[in-house]
């Protein structure tokens, strides 16, 4: 043991001391990192000291924090959280740095000193100890954590947590059984008598005979019956229990022929146009000896359904269409080009990609068979069979898209829900195997070229999109009304939720929006430029709404001065529209001698002005029909424009209509009970809680521009959501590709960039 005297130190400053306050060296206190957590969620693990990658370019933007994995989420929590983007959909469920699991499509470990990667899955072992972890997910975003700092073991046990969780092996594992059964107990005591009804939910569900019968009294299908045969899901499984069928149909008649049909699943009436015509929607008959005895019996009774008995057309999409397997195919390939690869290695290619990626011309094909559809129910007069084999897919697309297109009650919010809930949720779309919680959307080009007729706007599809990955809700988890029966009627039991408790309230389904996002953000849901049945105009110093009559659904004006013509601004076009069916089969669109009725429905469609509460046909070029940029490419800083886009627009306009509702509040308030008794208008229009828009009227302080803020990707935001991996090793783009040939190999040798 040394015990010399200590030895002088050989450096020697030479600066004077620093005169320090006692007080400002005190360290503050370190800042607790605690994830919020919704009622029945739990920690499963985390890990400290994790770096989240905000930008590809560099790291000075990086996060710093604590990476935690729950029975719910993936969830960051910043040490020192920047302020909150003013342009960013706040959720109330989740964090701005929240993930839900079954959001998650791949879960990638990386360590570079090894050279090794590894695609995670559930149950899995990890025999490296990763200094990165990627995160693909079914929303487009790519996510991506260092582990530079943080404790190697640590950083492994929650990627494998992540891993597990994120695909769990039985239904009942998802988080949302948990959530609504706790949330349904501590919401008990608010409820009078124990029990509560829809609350107010104005969607139907369509899980109850009085639904179906609104629809037909809705659409004046007189000829048509509620059904309850499958009544407890007596034929068919995968069938709603109430369904519409022609009167002349007997209930038996139904029951015997069920058996020839795929899974018995009986034909289905979709809607009824006002000239009496039928869309239906049957699976495939697999008996041929009985095949044309069953059909004759079908369309029998749907030609007797008609006022004028016309005849009936037979679509089958499975030959007509592109198969499920290559629309994923074509979805797969443009998120590819638009998301994985890096966009300077795409940027010269990046058009003719998107085009040999076919999916375009997948949705041009879906949007084409829709309009054929159209012209013969409203062109024709004719009732339409829409028939696929499985009758679960290809279906719900072109059925929903015919009465979008014919019908604007479906062009409204609670319309287009109602919509999704009868042709997706009750028909049987299988939502669980399609959305993989377990070990794609065409309405939107019909929305691009004409946005006055939707009452809703891109981003409220989004959001419904969005919501698929979110298992807190009833509407996306399930495969068919019957799972979803038995599995809520298994959980009301274990959570001892009382017997005969409507499903809706112990496991609500998604269109109660309040659930996820406040009121001011729900106004992003509103489309500024809809025009509704009750369009509003001032004329003369008064209020007054335009009434239509009974819609015929097919424009009847004529000689329309060139200015107005095909619903476009200024002297566009005085030729009718090109990109229509018609012009497909003919160029030249002056009427000939020998035009079809098919030619000459769509030629005088194009040349008249669009009426956006009646028909609709959507142009078919491939100019017209474009990519979804907000759904693909929000998350893709490159493609981030800055003060552009068409938020712009969206924030002018809004600003714009809320001034216009202010003004007739105002000329309502001058109206009083005497021309002497006046009142005073009120300054500022409705309550700000109740005004319709997400931007207010502007004020004369107000600049000009648009706010800073505002960009193409509004109201989502491409920061910290998508980082590529390109600094180290194989580009990621190629290591995807090779993802199913090395999905259970531990390693994989880096290729030289």
């Amino acid at each position: 043991m040394f015990s010399g005297k200590p030895m002088k130190p050989t450096f020697k400053s030479y600066l004077p001391p620093i005169q320090t306050n006692v007080k400002e060296t005190i360290e503050p206190p370190i800042k607790k990192l605690e994830p919020k957590l919704l009622p029945g969620e739990i920690v499963v693990n985390e890990v400290n000291f994790v770096r989240k990658c905000i930008s590809t370019e560099s790291g000075q933007d990086d996060l710093w924090g604590k990476l935690i994995c729950t029975n719910f989420k993936v969830s960051f929590i910043p040490q020192d959280a920047p302020p909150k983007q003013m342009s960013q959909l706040s959720h109330l469920l989740l964090g701005e740095h929240d993930i839900p699991l079954t959001c998650l499509e791949q879960v990638v470990t990386v360590n570079d000193t090894r050279g090794k990667k590894k695609v995670l899955g559930s149950n899995q072992k990890l025999k490296f100890n990763p200094t990165e972890l990627i995160l693909y997910c079914k929303d487009l975003r790519i996510i991506r954590f260092c582990f530079d700092e943080a404790g190697p073991e640590s950083a492994k046990k929650v990627c494998l947590a992540i891993a597990h969780y994120s695909h769990p092996a039985d239904l009942h594992l998802l988080f949302g059984f948990e959530y609504q059964g706790r949330r349904y107990h501590e919401s008990k005591e608010g409820r009078a008598n124990g029990s509560t009804t829809r609350r107010g939910l104005q969607t139907p569900i369509f899980d109850r005979p009085s639904d179906w019968d609104r629809e037909i009294k809705r659409t004046g299908a007189s000829e048509w019956r509620v059904c309850s045969v499958n009544e407890n899901y007596a034929i068919s499984q995968s069938l709603p229990e109430y369904c519409i069928v022609p009167v002349s149909l007997a209930d038996q008649d139904l029951k015997r022929h069920s058996v020839y049909f795929t899974d018995n699943r009986i034909p289905l009436w979709c809607w009824n146009h006002p000239n009496g015509s039928a869309l239906v929607r049957m699976a495939s008959i697999y008996d041929p000896a009985q095949q044309k005895k069953i059909e004759q019996k079908v369309f029998t009774a749907i030609t007797k359904s008609h006022p004028h008995r016309s005849d009936v057309f037979r679509y089958e999409l499975d030959k007509n269409l592109p198969n499920i397997q290559e629309i994923q195919s074509a979805f797969v390939k443009v998120r590819q080009i638009c998301v994985i690869d890096p966009f300077e290695e795409s940027e010269e290619r990046w058009l003719s990609s998107i085009e040999n990626s076919r999916w375009l011309e997948h949705v041009r094909a879906v949007l084409k068979q829709s309009a054929e559809i159209v012209y013969c129910l409203d062109g024709k007069n004719a009732s339409v069979i829409l028939q696929e084999e499985e009758d679960r897919d290809l279906n719900c697309v072109v059925s929903s898209l015919v009465q979008l297109m014919l019908d604007p009650h479906y062009r409204s919010l609670i319309g287009f829900q109602s919509l999704v809930q009868k042709e997706w949720v009750m028909a049987g779309h299988r939502f669980l195997d399609r959305c993989s919680h377990l070990k794609k959307n065409y309405k939107e080009e019909v929305y691009n070229q004409y946005p006055a007729a939707f009452e809703f706007t891109e981003a409220y599809l989004i959001v419904l999109s969005d919501s698929m990955w979110i298992p807190l809700f009833s509407t996306f988890l399930f495969n068919s009304p019957k799972q979803r029966a038995q599995h809520l009627m298994d959980f009301a039991k274990n959570k001892a939720i009382p017997h005969g408790e409507d499903q809706i309230v112990y496991f609500p389904p998604v269109w109660d929006w309040s659930q996820q996002f406040s009121n001011k953000n729900q106004t992003l849901f509103n489309n500024p430029m809809y025009v509704g049945k009750g369009a509003t105009c001032v004329q003369n110093g008064e209020v007054k709404t335009f009434r239509r009559t009974k819609k015929t659904y097919s424009s009847t004006l004529r000689g329309t001065p060139a200015s107005l013509r095909n619903g476009l601004k200024g002297g566009e076009d005085t030729q009718p529209r090109r990109g229509s069916l018609v012009s497909e089969l003919r160029p030249d669109f002056s009427p000939v001698k020998d035009e079809s009725p098919s030619e000459r429905f769509f030629r005088d469609w194009f040349s008249q002005p669009v009426d956006q509460q009646g028909l609709l046909i959507p142009l078919l070029m491939p100019s017209h029909v474009v990519l979804w940029r907000l759904f693909f490419l929000r998350w893709v800083p490159e493609a981030c424009i800055p003060k552009g886009g068409i938020a712009t627009a969206y924030h002018k306009l809004s600003q714009l209509v809320d001034e216009i509702e202010i003004l007739q509040n105002q000329l309502r308030q001058y109206k009083g009970p005497s021309p002497d008794t006046t009142p005073l208008p009120s300054p500022s229009g409705p309550p700000l809680e109740q005004r319709r828009m997400y931007f207010k009227a502007s004020s004369p302080n107000d600049p000009p521009t648009p706010p800073d803020f505002l960009n193409s990707s509004f109201p989502f935001t491409p920061v910290g959501n998508l980082c590529r991996r390109t600094i180290y090793g194989t580009p990621i783009s190629k290591f995807l590709n090779g993802a199913r040939i090395w999905l259970s190999t531990e390693t994989l040798a880096n290729d030289t960039v």
